[in-house]
């Protein structure tokens, strides 16, 4: 539980403990009527201030939690900086034109089959996913065959000494289990 001036956070268990840990790591959190809370914004101004280090290269921004993209979506409009959601075929569309210099995306909605590639090499991880699958999915929207850039440039915004840091580990500790797996069934197939 977690007393805030305005209302309480409790987790009922581990799951939801792990929740509201990335959500503060990401700087606001649910409070228990489901109302959001700020922490703080340092996620926000490291994400500004790797946008402006893009020097204009179209950036691909993944959320996690539904406060996540408002507070982002603020910021940008405070900035005046053009963005928009890619969550149907005409801003896909746009993304991939190169109309739009600041692409959302949330790493469910970024499944099998998305092509992104021609829209940029740059992706941004703002909020933390335990899934492999979805991160690995949501990175595999620009590194796929049809990018014209050499490199795909993968950053993470980490809030030091906070759950982030091992969301980042176990994902780590996935694929390297998961690239264990498949090597040892390449070696049995002798592929």
């Amino acid at each position: 539980m977690l007393s805030l001036p305005d209302g309480e956070v409790t987790a009922a268990n581990v799951a939801s403990l792990s929740g509201k840990l990335s959500q503060m790591a990401n700087g606001a959190i649910y409070d228990d009527s489901g109302d959001v809370v700020h922490i703080h914004d340092r996620k926000l101004d490291a994400l500004e201030d790797l946008i402006e280090a893009a020097n204009g290269k179209p950036v691909l921004v993944a959320y996690w939690f539904k406060h996540d993209l408002a507070r982002i979506t603020e910021r940008l409009k405070k900035l005046h900086i053009p963005f928009s959601r890619l969550d149907d075929s005409t801003s896909i569309r746009r993304w991939n034109n190169g109309e739009i210099p600041v692409a959302l995306i949330h790493p469910a909605s970024a499944g099998h089959g998305l092509n992104l590639q021609s829209g940029g090499s740059t992706l941004i991880w703002f909020g933390l996913t335990w899934s492999l699958e979805l991160y690995q999915q949501t990175v595999a929207r620009l590194w796929r065959q049809g990018q014209i850039s050499e490199t795909v440039v993968v950053q993470h915004i980490i809030t030091k000494g906070t759950i982030d840091n091992r969301i980042m580990k176990a994902l780590s500790q996935k694929e390297h289990t998961q690239t264990a797996l498949i090597d040892a069934v390449k070696a049995d197939l002798k592929i």
